[in-house]
């Protein structure tokens, strides 16, 4: 009998798939010669219709949910219904921190994935390069010293096909990033500078996410995503 790792997969539906990363998991997959399809807010309330016929799900909820338990938990519950037996799983670096309240979702809602039955990937990316603009002086409200992991939104759209499509990857969980550095480092690599500034009426849950910066910053390392892309 084909297990779920060994099982062919030709049909993905990228939950979460009209946002950037999805964006991105979409067009790594289509490269892959992949059909990739986007499940969004319009596809919601008939989910598990939608994921009929998808060999696997690429979940990725939205940002700052405020109860992602319950959202993952309600796609895996479609996956089954649709007999969606392969998931990969959109989460973050350190999702266990209990001074940062979004990323302890993300922790209880990779148990969810690890118990569903499914045959399931984790990814945990760092923060993104792209969140930076760093064609003139770099604002940030925290520490502009502080050290972090950052990926490349291109490179995990293309780790998440690799888990996907290739064998191996199976009860895998992988950190990605793709450099360590502060800030100030990325913006003085551009020619510019960093500063701190007041981050305002923010979310509470990203003032406890800058407070949380300022003290540890976010390191991840870069050997998975390294593995994944096949770099040496």
């Amino acid at each position: 009998m084909v297990t779920a790792q060994e099982e062919p997969v030709r049909r993905v539906a990228v939950v979460g798939g009209n946002g950037k990363t999805g964006r991105a998991v979409l067009a790594a997959l289509a490269r892959r010669g992949v059909d990739a399809v986007a499940i969004g807010r319009a596809e919601w309330p008939h989910l598990g219709i939608a994921l009929t016929g998808s060999d696997a799900v690429y979940l990725v909820a939205p940002n700052l949910h405020p109860d992602e338990p319950h959202y993952v938990a309600d796609v895996l519950e479609a996956m089954a219904t649709a007999g969606v037996r392969r998931v990969a799983y959109h989460s973050v670096a350190s999702p266990f921190v209990p001074q940062m309240p979004h990323h302890l979702g993300k922790a209880e809602s990779e148990d969810l994935v690890r118990r569903s039955g499914a045959a399931w990937t984790i990814l945990q990316p760092g923060a993104y390069l792209q969140n930076f603009d760093l064609t003139s002086d770099l604002e940030v409200p925290y520490d502009v010293d502080a050290r972090f992991g950052f990926a490349d939104l291109a490179e995990v759209g293309e780790a998440a096909a690799v888990v996907l499509t290739e064998d191996g990857h199976v009860g895998a969980t992988y950190e990605l990033a793709s450099r360590v550095a502060s800030p100030a480092e990325l913006a003085a690599e551009s020619g510019h500078r960093a500063r701190r500034v007041d981050p305002g009426a923010a979310h509470p849950w990203l003032l406890a996410m800058f407070a949380y910066y300022d003290r540890h910053g976010l390191l991840v390392g870069t050997r998975p995503l390294s593995m994944l892309l096949a770099r040496s």
